[in-house]
């Protein structure tokens, strides 16, 4: 059996994820699958830390455009990501994955604080860290958080997990001519203005030269493969 292509990886996953088919929530059948993917790439000895969004109960962005104060909204969809971290914590505890969620906002009833090296210490210990509240500051996106976090636990690569099975030239779905991309430079998401992650993200990581990995989350075993350094969805890279 041939051996994963990275060690330490970071998952990135937006609320929408977490809400399947359902139009606001949390649907448990796909927070079950999820922590199923998770334990299944843990099992090869992967290490995984996960930072999830909060799209799927509260958008600070949209709360701003509809007159709410930016900071207030923001973290309001700070907490949101906490609700999201605990419920895919009892998915993966009920899979037999031991878990630590880490949040950027203090909150010791419900989970422990950021410290990087604890995170650390426990991703060597082989539990999943999922890391809750963003970067604990407004105007940052979790997208900018996950490359942040993946940074600082010195992760080999982020896998940003979507809706579709990649990045292409134009949304897919009302494009369908829409080509897609095996592979990107940061500098070609940036320059034509592709929705991968936002450009502060895509900066961080091009400034550290950590890959990103776009792929279809809908997909069970698609972690694993994407893992196994099987070509599915598109690489973003030098």
């Amino acid at each position: 059996m041939s051996s994963p292509a990275y060690r330490r990886i970071l998952l990135k996953l937006s609320g929408e994820a977490l809400m399947g088919e359902r139009g606001y929530g949390i649907d448990p059948e796909v927070a079950v699958q999820v922590a199923r993917d998770v334990g299944e790439v843990q099992a090869l000895g992967v290490e995984v830390a996960i930072v999830i969004g909060g799209g799927n109960i509260f958008r600070g962005v949209a709360a701003s455009a509809r007159g709410m104060d930016r900071a207030t909204g923001d973290y309001m969809g700070m907490l949101a990501t906490v609700i999201n971290a605990l419920a895919l914590q009892d998915a993966l505890e009920k899979a037999d994955v031991s878990t630590r969620v880490l949040t950027a906002i203090e909150m010791r009833e419900v989970a422990e604080p950021f410290i990087r090296r604890r995170a650390m210490r426990h991703l060597e210990k082989g539990r999943v860290v999922i890391f809750a509240a963003g970067t604990g500051n407004p105007y940052f996106t979790t997208d900018t958080a996950a490359a942040l976090r993946a940074n600082e636990i010195r992760a080999d690569i982020i896998f940003k997990a979507t809706k579709v099975d990649g990045i292409y030239s134009a949304d897919p779905v009302t494009h369908p001519e829409a080509t897609k991309y095996d592979r990107i430079s940061y500098l070609g998401v940036i320059e034509q203005g592709l929705k991968v992650m936002d450009a502060t993200a895509i900066t961080l990581c091009m400034d550290n030269r950590l890959p990103i990995m776009v792929f279809n989350l809908r997909t069970p075993g698609n972690l694993r493969r994407a893992v196994m350094g099987e070509p599915i969805g598109t690489l973003v890279t030098v």
